[in-house]
């Protein structure tokens, strides 16, 4: 029972442990960063320090990019965005069992305002400051060592793109071009004048400033593409799309901006809740804000602020219809946090389940017995984090599973003795590629991209890439020995913490590492993606795996006492489980995604501009399907519901199908189907003569059969 903070205070405040190496270099360069570490990797905003800075930030509903006078506009501001949803793009190439259209994309580069200003030209530099899980702000300068032209506070979900000017002379200009420009005669609110920008392409844009000192903003159209002011402007310019009702909703909400975010919780038994308090800036700190609220926000609002919601509307590009809020601050709540989920099998009707029949128990138990023969130091002992984790936590399930469920405690502590030994390797940073602390952006790296030069090498871990993925297996397998030997928690919390910390940190007292790194608390899932530039912005492939890291928080939080990592670990899988089935696990009935598109089922490779229906790896269907089934663990009946899994086999492996899989994609989708039919997965698992090669290179028969029974 957690009514306290559940974010409040650091897991820790050290350095890493002294077996992890430290170095000051890193690969990607600092572009324009004008913070200390540690800087946030893996955030919506990174692509204006990342390449050429010109790929554009998605805010949800807007998308801004620095033209870079490479767009239409010809303009060295900041362009603004907006696609509605009869703009989105599908791909001609469909998917060969569904027919439905392999990805969706909305276009990119579309400059409908850009705000600039006439000191700004070849010589523009982009730089970066106030960089947290929730906002940056982004500054034009007419060069690198100059002063700041423009200043942009982003947060995600703003009402408005706001730039603040202090003395340049602003420039309004347009990649779509004017069909006219009017200024209101009557000031929007005391002190703010107001434009309505009616562009070619049939869409109105508002545009409100409010002057701090000089003259209010005075523009003059130049031509089509082009609004000047008449001299030097202090203040705030903000525009905004009208999408038809919006006109009063923004002029009592313009004039101030949100600047961050503070995130709040508390946990009470089953029911979780998380607010944001938003940091706000402007004319007037007693006007209320406007925010946009995404579908999963909008479900799970308290009443009071369900009140706040408008009827103003405006597509996003991959996560549906976003709606305005006019509040200081959101309140969300989850009322069915999986505390009851442990490390045996679950069911939400049931709870855990560790009883099985004797006669399942006693085949299963044989099955043990072959298993642990296998030798865990040589299949652990991998040039890849992700592989040796996947190895790590595949023999921590099968030895919890012996000690928990067949009840053989003598070959569960043989095996334990095993894996503490596979897990030192790590603890004591031995392994091929050993990891590093690195001071430049601030978190714990593979050292293979420093060793060969290859920044793919383990999937960019040492880019950032997929770290929740990584560590999350190395955290729930931890939790495992934590759980059947609570004596070696405390020579190995630190390094396991450490993991926690680069991921998942809540605490900016944590010097170390950036507030959570992978897990997006606006979009209620994590983003994979890190220090590589992309026109699509951040992704992830794996539903599953995210939903796995946070299962493994949980789980670590339980077994080392620490009640509020637990809490947030509980926290993030209940958003899940609500966000996924709109933006990854698609039924029958979901409202969110296209209706041309759920037939896939799964998103596939999930963008912040696009959905693709394929993986980075493989275009099978059980590759596509199957990324979001790994790891089978407790929690996945509360992540991957029943109806969904159902669905989803009927589509693509009923009527003989999953038969023809070749290799452990077609164990990874047979234990799936044990959440809707587990006799039929049970009977495929006990078959005489399991091959083996059905099995993935992170499973294990024997869990595979205990959860299939239990089930």
């Amino acid at each position: 029972m957690l009514s306290s903070n559940i974010f409040s205070g650091p897991i820790a405040t050290d350095a890493p442990p002294a077996s992890i190496g430290s170095r000051k270099d890193h690969p990607v360069p600092r572009l324009g960063i004008a913070a200390a570490a540690p800087i946030q990797t893996n955030k919506f905003y990174a692509n204006f320090f990342l390449g050429n800075q010109t790929a554009p930030t998605y805010l949800h509903p807007y998308s801004v990019f620095w033209a870079g006078a490479k767009d239409t506009s010809g303009s060295w501001g900041m362009a603004i965005s907006h696609i509605d949803a009869n703009q989105r793009v599908y791909g001609s190439e469909t998917n060969p069992v569904t027919g439905t259209p392999r990805y969706y994309i909305n276009p990119v580069g579309i400059s409908s305002i850009c705000i600039s200003a006439k000191e700004l030209g070849s010589t523009t530099a982009v730089t970066s400051d106030a960089l947290t899980a929730f906002s940056a702000r982004i500054i034009l300068r007419a060069s690198l060592q100059g002063a700041s032209v423009i200043e942009f506070p982003l947060v995600q979900g703003s009402a408005f793109v706001t730039a603040v000017f202090n003395g340049a002379c602003p420039l309004i200009q347009t990649g779509i071009f004017y069909k006219t420009v009017t200024r209101s005669t009557k000031e929007a609110r005391p002190g703010i004048t107001k434009y309505k920008l009616y562009l070619e392409d049939g869409t109105t844009w508002l545009l409100y400033a409010h002057h701090t000192k000089g003259d209010p903003l005075d523009l003059q159209i130049i031509n089509n593409g082009l609004a000047q002011a008449k001299g030097p402007f202090y203040g705030v310019i903000q525009v905004a799309k009208d999408p038809g009702n919006a006109d009063s909703m923004y002029d009592r909400t313009c004039g101030v901006y949100a600047t961050d975010v503070e995130l709040s919780g508390s946990a009470h038994g089953e029911k979780g809740t998380y607010t944001f308090n938003f940091k706000k800036a402007g004319m007037n700190l007693t006007t209320t804000l406007a925010m946009f609220a995404l579908p999963h926000h909008q479900t799970s609002f308290d009443d009071q602020t369900r009140d706040k919601m408008t009827d103003v509307k405006l597509q996003t590009t991959t996560k549906g219809i976003a709606i305005a809020v006019v509040a200081d601050s959101w309140t969300m709540v989850e009322p069915s946090l999986p505390v009851s989920i442990g490390f045996v099998p679950w069911l939400p009707e049931a709870g855990s389940i560790s009883n099985i029949s004797s006669t399942n128990k006693t085949f299963i138990h044989n099955i043990a017995q072959q298993e642990m023969k296998q030798d865990i130091l040589a299949q652990t002992d991998q040039p890849s984090m992700y592989f040796a984790g996947k190895a790590l936590a595949k023999f921590a399930v099968l030895i919890m599973a012996i000690h928990d469920i067949l009840g053989d405690n003598n070959l569960a502590q043989a095996g334990l003795e095993r894996l503490k030994q596979a897990f030192a390797r790590f603890a004591e940073n031995k392994q091929q590629y050993p990891l590093v602390y690195e001071s430049a952006w601030g978190g714990v790296v593979s050292t293979a991209s420093y060793a060969n030069g290859n920044a793919s090498s383990d999937f960019g871990n040492t880019y950032y890439n997929d770290h929740h993925f990584h560590y999350g297996y190395f955290i729930y397998c931890a939790a495992v020995i934590g759980h059947l030997d609570p004596s070696w928690i405390a020579a190995n919390k630190a390094y396991v913490n450490m993991f926690v910390r680069d991921i998942a940190n809540p605490s900016p007292q944590d010097k170390f590492f950036p507030v959570s790194r992978s897990f997006d608390w606006y979009h209620g899932h994590s983003w994979a993606h890190g220090l590589i530039e992309t026109g699509d912005g951040k992704d992830q492939e794996s539903s599953s795996e995210d939903s796995m890291h946070a299962y493994a928080i949980k789980m670590w939080g339980n077994v080392s006492g620490d009640k509020k990592m637990e809490a947030r670990g509980n926290l993030m899988l209940a958003i899940q489980a609500r966000s996924f089935p709109m933006y990854y696990l698609y039924t029958k009935t979901n409202n969110v995604q296209p209706p041309n598109f759920i037939g896939n089922k799964v998103a596939g490779i999930l963008f912040e501009n696009k959905i693709d229906h394929l993986t980075y790896f493989g275009p099978q269907p059980e590759e596509i399907e199957g990324i979001h089934m790994l790891p089978l663990l407790p929690h996945t009946p509360y992540i991957r519901a029943r109806d969904f899994v159902e669905e989803e086999w009927n589509t693509y492996f009923a009527n003989g199908r999953a038969e023809n899989i070749v290799g452990g994609w077609r164990g990874i989708v047979y234990a799936n189907r044990a959440t809707f039919d587990p006799k039929g997965a049970y009977a495929f698992f006990s078959t005489p003569g399991f091959d083996p090669s059905w099995l993935d290179g992170g499973a294990s028969l024997t869990w595979y059969l205990c959860y299939s029974a239990g089930m």
